[in-house]
């Protein structure tokens, strides 16, 4: 799978909003929108780390 289609996966099933995921991750909503159709397909590592944490899984669970 690819990074866009875990996070969008892993967010629903979280049951969290694009919002909700961006304020957890100190990220914007804008930025998860473009995560999630493949905008932004090489985010830094520290936003990785802080997405994998938001939706409570490892950094390798989320880009693999």
């Amino acid at each position: 799978m690819t990074l866009a289609m875990n996070v969008k996966r892993l967010r629903i099933r979280m049951g969290l909003a694009q919002a909700e995921l961006a304020k957890r991750a100190k990220v914007s909503q804008a930025f998860i929108a473009q995560l999630e159709t493949g905008v932004e397909d090489n985010p830094k590592l520290d936003t990785l780390r802080r997405l994998a944490k938001a939706l409570k899984v490892t950094v390798a669970e989320l880009v693999g």
